[in-house]
């Protein structure tokens, strides 16, 4: 994807926050955002609407794909975290062309396949992240070898440790984006507001510097939200490198975070999904129960994708927009 013109780790480290998203924003023509839909009767969404088995532990991999195909979702992220159905190691041959089979008769789409990895890791750790990368993109190709999903992941560590480990994390993307080029998928790493990098500042320092076509990124407005930045700045400077999105609210503090299902929070989904229209994003918007939701003794997996679901297709209501299903 096209670079913007604030593509020097150096020259971004140097701007404030606020200077620095908005002459990304302006630079992409923000004003414009609404231009893409016809005016009169409804466009259709250039993205589909997703949801994350990792929210759905507790049911069996059957039962949660049915639920998330009777809701109406197009397409599943899997989960290949350690105790999931779908972990890769333990996931074999016949299991994948079964899954195949049901994804096929189901209509449904692979979103997208979540890992949760550390870029700081030392090196016994990492030798262990490359051999789950190269799984990961062996899984994407048994699946959906025609429309291979990304493969996303958070980087770890804490927001105040970031001086003291942006090289190492550099280090081990690089890494990350040449084991991801040889499995032939594409890696999105995500910005988390409890993790080293949380600000889209230092998301697109790292990826500036890593530079590599492999490595994209994942969006998640939720962890801008509670550090008082806006949906349009945001999505202006990550968007365009973004092949993943992930949507849930969000309200607090940085410190103290509540994440919500979509729809339960401030989050005004219309204007979000008439900003993705208008940038002509095609991947899906894939919801994320966070796991301080689902470990929560009352949580239930199946009401939490029905609630989620209807507060996206209000939003896209509310866009003017409908999905060709």
């Amino acid at each position: 994807m096209a670079q913007t013109s604030e593509s020097s780790p150096s020259l971004t480290s140097s701007l404030s926050r606020r200077t620095f998203l908005g002459r990304t924003a302006a630079a992409l023509g923000l004003t414009a955002l609404g231009s893409p839909l016809r005016a009169q009767g409804k466009a259709v969404a250039t993205f589909g609407l997703g949801y994350t088995l990792y929210g759905m532990k507790s049911l069996t991999l059957d039962d949660a794909l049915k639920t998330c195909a009777e809701i109406g979702y197009d397409g599943v992220e899997l989960c290949l975290l350690d105790g999931y159905p779908t972990t890769p190691a333990q996931f074999g041959a016949a299991e994948r062309t079964k899954l195949r089979e049901s994804l096929a008769s189901l209509k449904l789409r692979v979103s997208g396949l979540m890992e949760n990895f550390s870029a700081i890791a030392d090196d016994t750790q990492q030798a262990k992240i490359l051999e789950r990368i190269k799984a990961a993109g062996q899984l994407a190709h048994d699946l959906a070898p025609d429309s291979l999903p990304p493969l996303e992941t958070v980087l770890g560590g804490k927001p105040a440790e970031w001086d003291q480990v942006k090289d190492r994390m550099v280090e081990n993307l690089r890494a990350w984006a040449k084991t991801a080029e040889e499995a032939k998928i594409i890696l999105a790493i995500k910005a988390h507001v409890m993790n080293a990098v949380q600000t889209p500042e230092r998301l697109l320092w790292l990826w500036h510097a890593v530079n590599h076509p492999s490595l994209q990124l994942a969006y998640d407005y939720s962890h801008f939200q509670v550090q008082n930045l806006t949906l349009d700045e945001t999505l202006a400077a990550i968007l365009p490198h973004t092949s993943f999105i992930h949507v849930k609210d969000a309200s607090g503090t940085p410190e103290k975070v509540k994440f919500q299902l979509p729809g339960e929070g401030t989050i005004d989904y219309g204007a979000y999904f008439k900003k993705l229209q208008s940038f002509g994003y095609r991947g899906d918007v894939v919801v994320e129960v966070s796991a301080m939701l689902f470990k929560q003794p009352e949580y239930d997996p199946k009401e939490a994708a029905r609630k989620s679901y209807a507060g996206l297709m209000a939003g896209l209501e509310k866009a003017g927009l409908t999905r060709k299903r």
